[in-house]
């Protein structure tokens, strides 16, 4: 399975991927973008996720 990766060193807080996905993506406890662990991620709402990122910092990786 693929999971969604946020580079928190590249992330400029926009909050576009929150909004775009928010039951994915929120802004933890600390400040940053992280990602809510789920057994399977809605693909087209995480790759609208990634069109839409600024920074282009949110990706596919492999579990």
């Amino acid at each position: 399975m693929n999971i969604p990766v946020v580079d928190i060193g590249a992330c400029t807080l926009c909050m576009g991927c929150v909004a775009v996905c928010p039951a994915v993506f929120r802004k933890n406890d600390a400040g940053y973008i992280e990602v809510v662990v789920m057994p399977d991620y809605p693909v087209s709402d995480v790759n609208e996720a990634i069109k839409y990122c600024p920074e282009d910092c949110i990706t596919w990786e492999a579990e």
